[in-house]
């Protein structure tokens, strides 16, 4: 049995003894789950990189578009360039531009690949003088870039719109506009401020059953152009309360990673899809899971997921932006990167008792495929800590 010595909070330290990674199978190919299921994946930063890493990003490509092929290959979508990419936080339109394509090039080598890519106004830096105007013309170039390249969207929050809107009405007039242009329907995301501040009182209202009623407004009159709306507000009594009052034919996608299992699963009145970022490092179990709901395995989807909720309730523990270090540190330990290098230096955004408990925490959810390599790795973040493990 592979142990490890690991700190407690008071500076002592105990023994640990892994339980090792549960075996599931990867699921055939041409397999189909019950729900569309999206995971928003990292990107993996270049460590050898000579720019300064809170000021330019730097990616490992090959690395980056391996874990793509890695999500696919479980039956898993990629939700790309999105937050949980660092978007908007150390990734920057350019290169998210570049990944976004870079990612469509590769999804069409592989069959059944789907990917949706992120479109915002995060190139737009919002200032006094920034207009609702300036907003739609930043929103319309990225969605135009990526519609040109063959691209699905998913139309993200914008920080700059969350600044300069004085009114639910300016929110109305920027969707409504945007959505008319585009050719296809796309996924609206709803990013709440516990994972973006700039976003607070987005739709035009502090209160968020005014800005969920503004935000089901502006989709029924725009339902022809609304695949779905990702919520990520971390509640799961308003998501499924407003699940029940979209429009026919509208999903809910969940971003909920506290109540995640319980939102896919649903009740007599539906269910919701899903578009996660916890779908990245849980990626095996939530596709074990999937495959068993698909096959009326209700007691086996629950039984997978169960010990991935409190992980994940700890890797978006507030501050919840700062969830990106827990994703790319469990990546690490599986050996999808050598390194614990992050765009922005965001390796450095958690405590190490955080690392050790989310350890703990994956261990016990059979996520650690390689003990040995995960202790050695872990050992190696203790040392840096000035810890003998």
């Amino acid at each position: 049995m592979t142990r490890i010595r690991l700190p407690r909070g008071d500076g002592t330290l105990h023994d640990y003894a892994l339980r090792g990674a549960s075996a599931w199978t990867p699921p055939a190919p041409g397999t189909r789950f019950n729900r569309i299921a999206y995971s928003a994946a990292h990107i993996v930063a270049d460590p050898f990189s000579s720019v300064d890493p809170w000021l330019q990003p730097a990616i490992d490509w090959d690395a980056t578009l391996a874990y793509r092929t890695y999500l696919w290959s479980l039956g898993l979508g990629v939700a790309e360039a999105m937050d949980t990419a660092q978007r908007g936080m150390g990734l920057d339109w350019p290169t998210s531009l570049e990944l976004i394509d870079r990612s469509l090039k590769l999804s069409r080598s592989i069959p059944g690949a789907q990917i949706a890519c992120g479109a915002g106004t995060d190139h737009l830096e919002a200032r006094p003088n920034t207009t609702v105007s300036d907003v739609i013309e930043a929103y319309a170039l990225q969605c135009g870039a990526i519609e040109s390249r063959g691209g699905r969207i998913i139309l993200m929050a914008s920080r700059a719109l969350a600044a300069c809107a004085r009114s639910p009405d300016d929110y109305a007039k920027v969707y409504t506009r945007i959505l008319s242009q585009l050719s296809e329907p796309v996924i609206i995301h709803w990013l709440g401020e516990m994972f973006d501040p700039a976003l607070a009182a987005y739709w035009g209202h502090a209160d968020l059953d005014r800005a969920t009623s503004v935000c089901l407004d502006i989709i029924a009159a725009n339902a022809a152009k609304v695949d779905g709306v990702k919520v990520s507000l971390l509640d799961k009594h308003r998501e499924i309360a407003m699940r029940r009052q979209l429009p026919t034919g509208v999903r809910m996608y969940t971003g909920d990673d506290f109540n995640f299992a319980e939102l896919i699963a649903g009740d007599e009145h539906g269910y919701s899809d899903a578009l996660l970022g916890i779908f990245d490092p849980i990626a095996p179990a939530a596709s074990a899971a999937l495959c068993a709901l698909a096959t009326g395995e209700r007691q086996q989807f629950d039984a997978i997921l169960a010990p991935t909720v409190p992980l994940s309730r700890h890797v978006f523990r507030a501050p919840t932006r700062f969830y990106k270090t827990g994703v790319v540190f469990l990546a690490w330990l599986n050996g999808h990167q050598d390194h614990f290098v992050m765009v922005g230096g965001q390796q450095s955004a958690r405590s190490l008792l955080h690392f050790v408990e989310l350890f703990e925490l994956a261990d016990a959810a059979g996520l650690l495929t390689d003990a040995e390599r995960a202790v050695e790795r872990m050992r190696t973040l203790l040392a840096w800590h000035g810890v003998e493990g």
